[in-house]
């Protein structure tokens, strides 16, 4: 029989830190961090889908490297402070338009050539780098060749042309969607209602985050339902698309106000710090551009779930159809209209388009 592994405690575990408590549903991912933390080198690079874990996995690594060489209630301090995104020697660079400008480019260079604030490592954050466009080869020396003591954490969705060489310098770890069953867990864990944690895990596909924001929605049931219930509202014509259309749509926006309330939460937290400190340094527009981010993924991420429980009904219908020929036309284009959201953001004309074309297949 094989004896078990014993795995020495990080310096901020034996202090009784739980590093890794919000990363959920990676464990390949935490053991290579948690072993890389003992040893890092320059640049590391967290390959996942959206809601997969990267942010909570950088700000964990973030902790374990900052609270290194210390120990007891310092290390304590440090690791807390670096789980908050709170620490001086932790910097997170979230992108300000559509991409990581030249700007942020040499914002992120200055930071990374600063000495430590707190005399230890100093850990950088690139988040969402899969857009990174033409600030890549600026940074690509900085993320190379960095000040002795500073690591950088680059997170992206996948690993673009742009990012191609930016990745070559870094040690590559890869997430994949978090687990339903995963989700559930954690869902349970956290209060939700085991029927509803179900219902939310399996519309998210992957996304904790998502997940949660799923969770307090009183009307995920009806609009699953609805989107179900699509085919049998579509009869060819453009009025009957329209309607239908609008009808999700409205939907979507009503179900968007847990989102706008979480939002309203952190604008009001905002504005008391500006009370308390001046606006200077605030982080306003940074917030702003954050939400109305999040609000455009929300609505993109609610079609395509949409998307989902449509083509599961087709599916469904498949199995029995006397001319599936149709049938699989309708999934095809529902796969279709899928890919395109990408590059084509007009949801109402994307999906009265497609139920034209569904109700046209069904009269057939």
């Amino acid at each position: 029989m094989t004896a078990p592994v014993v795995v020495d405690p990080l310096p901020a575990e034996a202090a009784g830190v739980d590093l890794w408590r919000d990363v959920v549903g990676q464990p390949a991912a935490v053991a290579e961090l948690r072993a890389a933390a003992r040893g890092p080198v320059h640049a590391y690079l967290l390959v996942g889908p959206r809601g997969s874990g990267k942010r909570a996995l950088s700000r964990a690594f973030a902790a374990a490297l900052l609270s290194s060489n210390r120990s007891g209630d310092d290390a304590v301090r440090h690791a807390e402070l670096a789980l908050a995104e709170a620490h001086p020697d932790l910097l997170v660079v979230e992108r300000k338009g559509a991409s990581i400008s030249v700007e942020q480019a040499d914002e992120i260079i200055s930071a990374a050539s600063r000495a430590s604030v707190e005399g230890g490592a100093k850990v950088l954050v690139l988040d969402e780098f899969h857009l990174v466009t033409t600030a890549g080869p600026k940074l690509l020396k900085s993320i190379e060749e960095p000040p002795a003591g500073t690591v950088f954490v680059v997170l992206a969705d996948d690993v673009t042309p742009d990012l191609v060489t930016i990745a070559s310098r870094c040690v590559r770890i890869d997430l994949g969607a978090v687990p339903t069953e995963a989700i559930v867990e954690r869902l349970v864990a956290e209060g939700v209602p085991a029927e509803r944690a179900d219902e939310a895990a399996t519309v998210a596909s992957g996304d904790l985050a998502r997940a949660r924001l799923l969770a307090t929605d009183d009307r995920l049931a009806l609009r699953r339902k609805a989107w179900h219930d699509v085919p049998d509202r579509l009869d060819g014509t453009g009025a009957s698309a329209v309607e239908v259309a609008d009808e999700l749509l409205a939907m979507i926006t009503d179900a968007m106000m847990p989102l706008a309330d979480a939002q309203s939460a952190e604008a009001a937290e905002l504005e008391e710090r500006v009370k308390a400190r001046g606006e200077r340094g605030s982080g306003r527009k940074q917030l702003e551009d954050r939400h109305k981010r999040e609000a455009r993924r929300y609505r993109s991420d609610e079609v395509r779930a949409g998307l989902t429980e449509l083509s599961r009904r087709y599916r469904d219908e498949l199995a029995g159809a006397a001319r599936p020929a149709p049938v699989i036309e309708a999934i095809e284009a529902i796969a279709e209209l899928a890919r395109e959201m990408v590059r084509n953001p007009n949801e109402r004309l994307q999906l009265v388009a497609l139920f034209l074309t569904l109700g046209r297949l069904s009269a057939r």
